[in-house]
């Protein structure tokens, strides 16, 4: 097969050190223009990874370069306008998450992307470490096969901490002022105190929103928020108890980050890795008590050296050449939105 061919919107500071440096290293693709609105770093970008094409915009791009995908690193509250226009060219689009600022832009995306006969990934990329894939193939199995009996808990626990991890070390700033651009308007069932607690809780956990449903297997409502902000309850639908606790505790140079899925003889624990660290995939660690006289085992998989957003890059590469399906495409990430709004609602509930 020929390499599939990608174009990037933007080449910011996640454009580029969370995605482009990535795309440039997957043998099976080849980055061959980007559009940025700020001329001389898009020059400047493209003359240090190799690339082709610079394009004012997305559009002079999509008019003029035959594209397999798209990579699009924009701000989300600007996705419902961006996604919508670049929805129409028909070609696969990979923005970073959540979907949408709102409820009602995200499913604007949506009704965008039927009409064009796209699709949209996601990048939650927690779904991409190694390690995740390895814990959710696991749950996976032991649900089918039965041999722990069943799944009784999901615990998430995110601190706040130093989520770059010398990330931006490589980073080409830009002192050029960028174009006003447009920006989806707020939710309209909200005040702009309530919208701004909405998009802060988006943007912080979101990706725990999402990893909560990767590790369920289904769907979830949220059932209790605790007034002090730090935890959230969940049951899903099949009636497995879940919780996120969020920042009860914050780190300055750690990242901490942790899932635990039990079931009735074992869990599996995943640690994970600050977003932006590079070549570090999260730990793994299973234990086993099958009793009946059976000797409890604990263990932890060796893993290789790939980090979740490189890993990402190869994934979305894949399910472009049809290898594999997209991770999380944007009628499921529509349902992170929703349960937003439902932690939301049941905050605001609390703080009366």
């Amino acid at each position: 097969m020929t390499k599939t061919r990608i174009g990037f919107v933007g080449v910011g500071g996640m454009g580029q050190c969370a995605h482009l440096k990535n795309y440039v290293t997957v043998p099976d693709c080849e980055v061959v223009a980007l559009a940025e609105v700020r001329e001389g770093l898009g020059k400047a970008v493209a003359a240090k990874y190799g690339i082709p094409k610079v394009y004012k915009d997305h559009v002079e791009m999509l008019k003029s370069e035959k594209l397999d995908g798209i990579v699009a690193s924009q701000p989300f509250t600007r996705h419902g306008t961006l996604i919508s226009d670049l929805a129409q060219y028909g070609i696969p689009i990979f923005t970073e998450k959540p979907l949408a600022g709102s409820i009602e832009q995200g499913e604007r995306i949506l009704k965008a992307l039927a009409a064009g006969g796209s699709w949209h990934m996601l990048g939650y990329h927690k779904r991409s470490d190694p390690a995740s894939m390895y814990v959710k193939k696991e749950v996976d199995r032991l649900k089918e096969t039965g041999e722990l009996g069943k799944m009784t808990y999901v615990r998430i626990i995110m601190p706040a901490g130093d989520w770059v991890a010398g990330g931006f070390n490589d980073l080409l700033r830009s002192d050029e002022q960028a174009p006003e651009l447009e920006w989806d308007p707020a939710a309209t069932d909200m005040d702009k105190d309530a919208y701004d607690k909405y998009i802060a809780f988006v943007n912080y956990y979101i990706h725990q929103v999402n990893f909560m449903r990767y590790m369920l297997g289904e769907n979830y409502k949220v059932s209790y928020v605790h007034p002090s902000d730090v935890m959230l309850a969940v049951t899903s639908d099949s009636g497995v108890a879940g919780v996120i606790e969020m920042s009860p505790y914050n780190n300055t140079v750690d990242w901490q980050e942790q899932v635990f899925v039990c079931f009735q003889k074992g869990w599996l624990k995943l640690d994970l890795p600050s977003p932006l660290a590079s070549n570090r995939p999260g730990n793994v660690e299973i234990m086993r008590d099958p009793g009946d006289g059976a000797v409890p085992t604990t263990m932890s998989p060796t893993l290789p050296w790939v980090h979740a957003m490189r890993q990402q890059a190869f994934n979305f590469v894949a399910a472009l050449r049809g290898e594999m399906p997209p991770l999380c495409q944007a009628a499921e990430a529509l349902e992170d939105l929703k349960v937003a709004k439902q932690y939301l609602d049941l905050f605001l509930g609390a703080k009366v």
